[in-house]
């Protein structure tokens, strides 16, 4: 009967923080199950419960397992499934589970009908397929204004080198790379169609104020091997303002998603935020931090040449370096710098006494103070969000203070 009781109780208690805050890292749960005298265990078994269930989902973002209040909804979603390997079509199935109304088609021609009478509210899509391939099916599905709001998830064997850059392009919410991940796969589509609150966004989605907040506080505590740092997007604003906004929030959503895939596949132990503007804040042991950032720079550096090709530079004429010396396209490059904790503790410290708060850190900090943070005061692009959706907007470019 304790047993029972107990659990009862630390489900009642992760039901009542999830509704409240709607998602929590499960770090966060933990510290605050800890602090209600709730043992781990039993904390694990509410948690297990209540994904059994369907009234929770949880996802690995930026290395950071966390925890989301789920709709409860009293009829299915549709979602369409576009493979034309059978065996991979089914296993789709299987995999998102039973909790969505599924069609299956295995024929790119019959994707765009089907969608405009169905209206699936998500569609897992392949690249190759007989004839019609996946880029044209995305692309034709999200400049339709009736069917933009349809969110597609594309699944490929393809190189993702470039056709990751082009589907983010043609609207694709995610990309996922073949071989895949069936729990990655079910927690997206559960993620993206049944998300209590804000509709779900892998962007945006990553790591918020107050965890990442927590992970600055954390490495202040850490010794020489813990390093925090930010990887910037160089001159983002200016290619934003020559290619448009919807451009350069492609660019963001690759690096996002670049990252998600180099944390959950060759790195360990390192955490991903980022900070709403043209910086990731990147943070874990040196060593994997190093590497993370390595990946990230070689994965970016070997779509770049698409990315051009795409705004029209024929690479075969002009080679990038030429064509950025030209002063034609502003140069897309990315750079990582380690913050030194001394210098972490001065700017909090200044940000806190500003706010009236002593040196004593109060609540999470702001976007705005965490740019400050990282000595990013004049920052090129803003990130926000509202009903409609996330949109970017250019800041204030300023090249006086870069000395």
């Amino acid at each position: 009967m304790g047993d029972t009781t107990n659990l009862r109780e630390s489900t009642e208690f992760v039901l009542g923080v999830l509704n409240e805050k709607q998602q929590i890292t499960y770090s966060e749960l933990s510290s605050l199950a800890f602090s209600r005298g709730i043992p781990e265990d039993m904390l694990k078994s509410s948690l297990s419960n209540l994904e059994a269930t369907k009234v929770i989902a949880s996802r690995s973002r930026g290395g950071i397992p966390t925890y989301y209040m789920l709709q409860q909804e009293s009829s299915f979603r549709k979602v369409l499934i576009v493979e034309d390997d059978k065996n991979i079509n089914k296993l789709m199935a299987l995999s998102i589970g039973k909790d969505f109304e599924i069609s299956q088609l295995y024929d790119g021609m019959e994707a765009v009908p089907f969608v405009r009478k169905n209206k699936p509210d998500l569609v897992i899509l392949d690249l190759m397929l007989p004839h019609k391939d996946g880029l044209d099916i995305c692309q034709t599905i999200k400049s339709d204004p009736e069917l933009s709001n349809t969110i597609i998830i594309i699944v490929s064997a393809m190189d993702p080198t470039s056709n990751r850059f082009k589907g983010l392009k043609y609207g694709a919410d995610y990309y996922i790379k073949k071989p895949f991940e069936p729990a990655e796969l079910r927690s997206l589509v559960t993620l993206f169609l049944r998300k209590k609150g804000k509709r779900f966004d892998p962007l945006i989605d990553l790591p918020d104020e107050e965890r990442l907040t927590e992970e600055i506080e954390r490495s202040i505590k850490e010794d020489s091997r813990y390093t925090i740092g930010a990887l910037k997007i160089n001159n983002l604003g200016d290619y934003a303002i020559k290619f448009g906004e919807k451009s350069a929030m492609v660019i963001l959503r690759l690096i996002s998603q670049l990252l998600q895939d180099i944390i959950s596949t060759k790195v360990q132990n390192v955490f991903v935020g980022f900070l709403n503007s043209e910086m990731f804040m990147i943070a874990g042991l040196h060593d994997e931090v190093v590497r993370a950032v390595d990946e990230i720079k070689q994965e970016f550096n070997a779509v770049l040449p698409f990315i051009l090709q795409d705004a029209g530079y024929k690479m075969l004429d002009l080679d990038i370096e030429n064509l950025f010396d030209s002063n034609e396209v502003p140069k897309l490059t990315l750079s990582f710098e380690i913050l030194p904790k001394e210098k972490i503790r001065e700017r909090r410290d200044e940000i806190l006494k500003s706010k009236g708060e002593g040196t004593k850190p109060i609540g999470a900090y702001t976007y705005e103070e965490l740019q400050r943070l990282f000595n990013d005061k004049d920052f090129d692009i803003k990130i926000t969000r509202d009903a409609s959706g996330v949109k970017l907007q250019i800041g204030k470019i300023s090249k006086e203070d870069d000395s």
